[in-house]
């Protein structure tokens, strides 16, 4: 919301919320002044919060010295935080001290921490800028000897290793130093082979272009990330057919398919063949159990952005039908940027407000978007206004667009009621609610 107030040259209104409270109009009128050269002004908008001896006040204080070429400045307030083991801070810490050539020093502070995964990831980084590689891997080397077994089964081979991502992060090393052969057979030791929708040995793999390996392991992996890896590469080689032969191999079996279906559409999608990703999507959609959410929405949005509005919709009626004519809102809300495509935005509202859910506040949401979208802001936050207690970011968003600023101002300040919490008298059960 600052962002957008300031791009909307909406300055005075930040630089004065700043000085009473506000942390986000503080920080990003800090950084503007900043901009500007006035810099010692910049310190003092920040001041008040660093009195209060906040992390988070100070990490932008020292984000701004660093930028400014301030160095010292920037590591002497940020020290105490780190070294009184706050992990964010002895993160920020570390790779601030490793930035500026003082690696082993962050080593050093960081070495103590090795059992937690975070951690350990900073050491791993800040060990390539001190050319402390092998004493990393030297400690990375113990926690994997001291791994224990996960639970009492003794069917059971899982391990529980601290830190986690040791595996992972002794491979980097490895790899780092040439020995790719080591790190590719430590990534096969996995337990947890993908991480945020990646792989590390298909990564490992594209990268030492040893494909004929990456086909091998994309046949075997679960998750589709490997072929997706592969695909990626052979894309980027100029062979399109290679890539999309890559997801349709992988995705041989229906199961398969619903791992690699949304990928393999947007490649097609790159590459102008929008009606064979369109065909790819609606083939999973119709499947017995392959009519999730996300996947409806990506076919949904496909006939959208294809201009085929009227076949979104009969899917939708479709998937409906089979479901004995229920459709919970999850689903309805895909229909209503169809219907307005298709100049139906006035009966889309009016079956929205029909729906069983059509006076919640996620309905609301949706439905301004809508209306956002169709040019009719004014209604889209009259909406809003009537669930004053929720969407209060979406709601000073829409204001703000009006030029309403005090009222979205208002709108961001309100309280916010906090659930009540249940007291407890300690007592454990084994009965609902527990």
């Amino acid at each position: 919301m600052v962002a957008r107030l300031l791009e909307l040259g909406h300055e005075r209104e930040v630089e004065f919320q700043a000085g009473r409270g506000e942390w986000f109009c503080a920080v990003e009128w800090a950084r503007l002044l900043g901009q500007r050269g006035r810099r010692e002004q910049a310190l003092e908008v920040l001041a008040p919060y660093i009195a209060t001896r906040w992390w988070r006040a100070v990490r932008a204080r020292a984000e701004l010295l660093e930028g400014w070429g301030r160095v010292e400045e920037a590591i002497a307030p940020a020290r105490p935080y780190a070294e009184a083991g706050d992990r964010q801070a002895l993160v920020f810490f570390a790779r601030l001290l490793s930035r500026h050539g003082r690696g082993a020093e962050a080593f050093t502070l960081l070495s103590p921490g090795i059992t937690d995964w975070f951690l350990a990831e900073c050491l791993v980084d800040v060990a390539e800028a001190a050319g402390m590689d092998e004493e990393a891997a030297a400690l990375l080397e113990a926690r994997r000897a001291a791994a224990v077994p996960a639970c009492a089964d003794p069917d059971c081979g899982n391990l529980r290793m601290e830190p986690s991502n040791a595996v992972g992060l002794l491979a980097t090393i490895r790899e780092r130093q040439g020995r790719t052969e080591e790190a590719i057979a430590l990534l096969h030791t996995r337990e947890v082979t993908s991480v945020n929708g990646r792989d590390q040995l298909a990564d490992l793999l594209a990268r030492h272009d040893r494909l004929t390996e990456l086909r091998a392991y994309a046949a075997t992996e679960y998750y589709g990330h490997a072929v997706r890896r592969l695909a990626e590469v052979l894309e980027e080689r100029g062979d399109v057919e290679g890539a999309i032969a890559a997801y349709r191999t992988g995705g041989a079996t229906p199961d398969q398919m619903w791992q690699v279906a949304v990928p393999l559409s947007e490649l097609l999608v790159r590459h102008g063949r929008g009606d064979e990703a369109i065909e790819v999507m609606r083939e999973v959609a119709e499947r017995p159990g392959g009519a999730d959410d996300w996947i409806v929405h990506t076919l949904c949005t496909l006939y959208a952005d294809h201009g085929r509005p009227r076949d979104g919709l009969a899917l939708l009626d479709a998937l409906k039908a089979r479901s004995g004519g229920e459709e919970g809102w999850d689903f309805f809300q895909m229909r209503l940027p169809l219907m307005a495509d298709c100049g139906l935005l006035d009966e889309a509202i009016a079956q929205a407000r029909a729906h069983p859910e059509g006076d919640t506040s996620y309905a609301a949401w949706a439905l301004s978007d809508v209306l956002t979208g169709a040019g009719r802001t004014e209604e889209a936050a009259a909406l809003l206004e009537q669930h004053p207690t929720s969407n209060g970011s979406l709601r000073a968003a829409r204001l703000i667009d009006l030029g309403r600023v005090e009222d979205a101002v208002r709108v961001l300040q309100q309280p916010r009621a906090r659930p009540a919490t249940p007291a407890s008298d300690g007592a454990c059960s084994t009965e609902p609610p527990f």
